[in-house]
């Protein structure tokens, strides 16, 4: 069988951060919804804190931790593979690494033909 193209990876550095807010936490769940200010900036929660509906999809999991998109975003970014990574700086989010001076940001590249063509389904989010 073909390994299916993830969606979205996670960096080394970011796992760290997760694995630290995760002690803090519990479970985590990232959500990028589009819109102004930070909208656009992955956002990191407390699992089950942010409510989800037919508006969001899953785009899979990065270091145990489940990533949605709602779908107007998902429109624009769906034809580029997603690279959550962590960087200095305040941002202005309820996301959970703000506090720590950090903040998630996505990186970015096109799928090659061959990835575009062995995408991991997306998943409803009622599903997940």
């Amino acid at each position: 069988m073909k390994d299916l193209t993830k969606r979205v990876l996670v960096t080394d550095r970011a796992k760290e951060v997760i694995d630290q807010l995760r002690e803090r936490h519990g479970e985590l769940m990232f959500h990028q919804s589009g819109g102004c200010c930070d909208g656009s900036s992955p956002m990191c929660f407390p699992k089950g804190e942010l409510m989800l509906n037919d508006n969001d999809v899953h785009l899979g999991s990065i270091h145990g931790c489940n990533f949605y998109m709602s779908k107007d975003q998902f429109e624009y970014w769906k034809h580029t593979q997603l690279t959550v990574d962590i960087t200095t700086g305040r941002g202005s989010s309820f996301s959970l690494e703000i506090p720590m001076g950090l903040r998630f940001v996505i990186k970015s590249r096109l799928y090659t033909d061959n990835e575009r063509e062995n995408l991991e389904p997306l998943v409803p989010v009622e599903d997940v």
